[in-house]
């Protein structure tokens, strides 16, 4: 063991386990990853929700048989089921998220994500599952996308805290900032606390690795030994947009008038979380998405193995993004000139990131379908 987890803390950067379930609940499990690992936070995804649900897990079938007898529609047995993982878990975390004057202690759900292009069903799904988990430490996950974009705002205006997730790109990340802003306006023109609003804005690293690495691979020779740079420079830029907007931890920088505003109302800055920090491509370091992402004010959500890694061997040395920002603008740049089109990097990624939340929801659905009948059938 090392005391990798307690220097990341240290250094400003909550740490929040990226899974749940309903048996990681019942064994005091996630308790247990609290008091000994730092674990600040918690967040969830329909994948995550599969495999809880669909795994093969008994820890449900009380739930289902209840839901089968009440003869609810497959829909709404996902809501209640997902929900009531997600409340339990929130009151794990509650003593945290008191301790830190609601900074962290805080578990993601997200919204359904065949809504992900549609902007008012997604606001009023959003709305749905804040009144149903009925926490205050809960953050509703809404996608990036461009009709996510209105929503996010809409639903921040409500009083209502928002992860932003499935970010990948910086044009897009300025955006989610932006969205950001005006939901605390909202919220301020509504006369709303904002200092009960709070924000983490999900941007997703291993996955930029993985396509960017097919397409320098593809290109070959030179561009070849560009590989396994892009996600962490992309990340490392995004926290220095980050600080033009939000201003840096050291006072160097302001931040924009429009926040400064928001901040002498009560406002706090919307942190940059880094997702998707399990490596893909097992020729790289187990630790790499998070030693090398360590800056204040940021949360870094881990899949366990990932924080088991971190806890056994990782090396946390301080600051590894504000004192490369030079060489993540060179990266970015050489891949550009290796012919790499990032515009085009980032949709595709987006793409297959609504589509693979889809395809696992829709998976899920099927799961609690054939459960429900077969309970339905007991007598």
């Amino acid at each position: 063991m090392t005391d990798a987890l307690k220097r990341l803390s240290d250094e400003g950067v909550a740490i929040w386990l990226d899974d749940l379930s309903r048996d990681r609940l019942n064994s005091g499990n996630l308790a247990e990853l609290v008091q000994s690992k730092h674990v600040v936070g918690v967040t969830t995804n329909p994948t995550i929700f599969q495999k809880a649900i669909g795994g093969g897990s008994t820890a449900y079938e009380g739930q289902l048989k209840d839901l089968a007898v009440r003869k609810v529609s497959t829909d709404e047995a996902v809501r209640m089921i997902t929900t009531s993982d997600v409340r339990d878990a929130a009151d794990v975390l509650r003593p945290v998220y008191d301790a830190s004057n609601g900074r962290d202690g805080r578990v993601s759900i997200e919204v359904d994500p065949r809504l992900a292009h549609e902007t008012a069903p997604t606001v009023a799904e959003a709305k749905q599952l804040w009144w149903l988990v009925d926490r205050p430490n809960v953050f509703i996950k809404i996608p990036a996308t461009k009709a996510g974009l209105p929503a996010i705002s809409a639903v921040l205006g409500k009083g209502i805290s928002v992860n932003v997730t499935l970010i990948f790109s910086l044009e897009r990340y300025h955006a989610v900032m932006d969205a950001y802003l005006t939901g605390l306006e909202q919220a301020k023109a509504a006369g709303l606390d904002l200092s009960g609003i709070e924000s983490v804005a999900s941007f997703f690293v291993s996955r930029v690795d993985t396509e960017i690495d097919k397409r320098l691979e593809k290109i070959g020779g030179e561009a070849r030994e560009l590989r396994s740079k892009a996600g962490l420079a992309n990340a490392r830029l995004a926290y220095q947009a980050y600080e033009e907007v939000f201003g840096s931890a050291d006072g160097s920088r302001q931040g924009s008038d429009r926040w400064k505003a928001l901040e002498a109302a009560g406002a706090k800055a919307q942190r940059p979380l880094w997702a998707s920090t399990g490596v893909k491509d097992p020729a790289l370091p187990d630790t790499l998405y998070v030693t090398e992402l360590v800056a204040p004010g940021t949360v870094n959500t881990m899949p366990e193995g990932t924080l088991d890694a971190t806890d056994d061997h990782g090396v946390v040395t301080g600051d590894t993004i504000t004192v490369n920002y030079a060489d993540a603008k060179a990266v970015m740049d050489a891949i550009a000139a290796a012919g790499v089109d990032y515009d085009d990097v980032v949709q595709v990624l987006e793409d297959e990131g609504v589509e693979k939340f889809e395809q696992s929801w829709n998976e899920l659905l099927d799961t609690v379908t054939a459960s429900l009948a077969s309970f339905a059938g007991e007598k």
